[in-house]
């Protein structure tokens, strides 16, 4: 019994660290006492949403941003107040570093003003997506 304590102890370690990193993924944190930093046409190089922004921040070789994409394209063909922006953080890494983009997909939700309400670092899940569009009026 005395050998395999250690094998418990770090398969214990392990699960934990799991279930933490899953439930951390694509969950969207928002910024509640502090504004976020404040993103403009000039910076994004397209327009804001008349409501919300969702800037995506992908990389060539990732299956998840792929995946991200599409649900966050597909999520704003209805809302004609919600923009969905896709930038390449490979070809704007001064931004990234700006933003504290720290891997790909990062999306970050903007209001009306440019300013970041809310990130998701991963791919998030459409209802999540959906309460962070709905929290912002």
């Amino acid at each position: 019994m005395k050998t395999y304590l250690p094998l418990v102890i770090v398969l214990a370690i392990a699960s934990a660290y799991g279930f933490w990193w899953k439930k951390r993924e694509g969950a969207i944190r928002t910024k509640k006492s502090v504004p976020g930093h404040r993103l403009d046409s000039s910076v994004l190089g397209e327009d804001l949403g008349s409501r919300a922004t969702m800037v995506q921040f992908s990389s060539a070789f990732c299956a998840p941003c792929k995946a991200t994409h599409a649900l966050l394209s597909q999520m704003v063909i209805p809302m004609d107040d919600v923009k969905h922006i896709h930038i390449d953080a490979e070809s704007h890494l001064e931004l990234v570093r700006q933003l504290d983009i720290r891997s790909t997909p990062t999306t970050i939700f903007l209001n009306r003003e440019g300013i970041e309400v809310g990130r998701a670092a991963g791919t998030p899940k459409r209802d999540q997506v959906v309460a962070a569009l709905a929290a912002i009026a």
